[in-house]
């Protein structure tokens, strides 16, 4: 798989946790790219997601700060 096409997949598992309710709980960064904990707004269930490409990391960054900011 390309690194394009690697980076939309990762977009798009980013995306559906964000609008089925998650917000970013943590991130760990490592050689591999980023390991993401989202958390559920309501019934505080977690899910991970790994995160390898630079472009997938500058995404949900962006996305992060939005977040910490408050904006939607």
């Amino acid at each position: 798989m390309s690194d394009y096409q690697q980076y939309l997949n990762e977009r798009d598992k980013i995306d559906f946790f964000i609008q089925k309710g998650y917000r970013f709980n943590s991130i760990l960064e490592h050689l591999d790219g980023a390991t993401i904990e989202f958390v559920h707004t309501e019934n505080n269930e977690k899910e991970t997601l790994t995160v390898g490409t630079a472009n997938g990391r500058k995404y949900f960054s962006s996305l992060l700060v939005n977040q910490n900011l408050g904006v939607k």
